[in-house]
């Protein structure tokens, strides 16, 4: 396992959208494994693979304290949802950024395994926020995209200044 770039805001391969995934053979589960050291180094407890430029539906998390509870959704599918709920996000892709994003509060999800096994389930709280956040990688969309055309171009010039630095540094 190894950790794999992360694309970050502006990149405009973010904004690609995934295809779904039809082939479950080794390579792809290199790739799982591969995502999973990217989030955890990152650290992070979730990545879609939009964010490591690999267009194809797949997402890895973790939203436990221990790290010890890796879920991998891949062609995912919210089926029903209800309530409503703000949480204040960040993204592996937009790093130091913190914005509230209104999101539902209880989802019924729909995917496959990393072996291509159905799965269907109910989140709830930060599990259903993270899934909900990063199926919106999957189409192209980011966290910031909620966020007023100020305040996303805030963010944009935010970022590039901590890239100068960064590169200066």
């Amino acid at each position: 396992m190894s950790p794999l770039p992360i694309l970050e805001y502006p990149d405009p391969r973010l904004r690609t959208k995934a295809q779904p995934v039809t082939v479950f053979d080794a390579a792809l589960q290199a790739l799982v494994d591969d995502m999973f050291a990217t989030m955890y180094e990152a650290p992070g407890i979730g990545l879609a693979a939009s964010q490591v430029n690999v267009h194809k539906q797949l997402l890895v998390l973790d939203v436990s304290e221990e790290k010890n509870a890796p879920m991998v959704l891949i062609n995912p599918k919210i089926i029903a949802s209800e309530g409503s709920q703000t949480y204040q996000e960040g993204c592996l892709s937009v790093p130091g950024i913190f914005a509230d994003v209104d999101r539902a509060d209880r989802i019924t999800v729909e995917s496959l395994d990393r072996h291509g096994n159905a799965q269907n389930f109910e989140a709830e709280g930060l599990l259903a926020v993270c899934i909900q956040h990063e199926m919106d990688h999957l189409i192209g969309k980011l966290f910031v995209d909620y966020l007023s055309p100020l305040k996303r171009e805030l963010v944009r010039k935010k970022l590039e200044k901590q890239r100068r630095n960064a590169a200066a540094g």
